[in-house]
């Protein structure tokens, strides 16, 4: 059993890879090294400012519960276990949460994922909202928590997808020089 999951850490983790194999050189970049309640190491954000503006995330990760999970970026570079508080609440940027409620969404507020049986989870996304130097990189920094349940899109402030299984503190990645 050990073995199979080593297996399908590694199958997700290459997956991400090879979609953060696609970075542009000289844009905004960030890693997260998401680690859950008990301190494993269980996946890895990829972030990216493209060339749009738009932020391209990509996550990978194995071990967390099968079902519908809440993944949200936190205003606070910090990932205290086991509840993760430490992290704060959601990038905010004085909007509401959710894209189902007038004023919304956060920044921080991204789509729920879902994990099959094996708990895997290799998901690209983009958020047109999320701007990596003035949210990521301000000077308390930030953090991706995946959530016990999913999002609702609506329940303020923070969508009732309640308690805090994973975080990962995202620190600034080198892209090179741009050619």
């Amino acid at each position: 059993m050990l073995r199979t999951t080593a297996s399908l850490a590694c199958a997700a983790t290459l997956g991400a890879s090879a979609a953060w194999g696609q970075v542009t050189l000289g844009l905004e970049a960030a890693k997260a090294e998401i680690h859950d309640s008990d301190g494993t190491f269980i996946g890895t954000l990829y972030v990216q400012q493209t060339p749009s503006g738009v932020t391209s995330l990509v996550l990978a990760v194995n071990g967390i519960p099968e079902g519908t999970h809440g993944v949200h970026i936190h205003e606070v570079g910090e990932c205290e276990p086991p509840g993760f508080e430490s992290a704060g609440g959601h990038v905010a940027d004085g909007r509401e949460h959710g894209i189902m409620v007038e004023g919304g969404p956060h920044p921080g507020d991204l789509p729920n994922v879902v994990a099959g049986d094996a708990g895997i989870v290799n998901v690209e996304m983009f958020n047109p909202r999320l701007d990596v130097s003035d949210h990521l990189f301000d000077e308390d920094g930030a953090a991706v928590v995946i959530h016990a349940g999913s999002d609702d899109y609506t329940t303020q402030p923070a969508g009732d997808s309640g308690p805090r299984i994973a975080c990962g503190v995202i620190t600034r990645e080198d892209t090179g020089e741009p050619e």
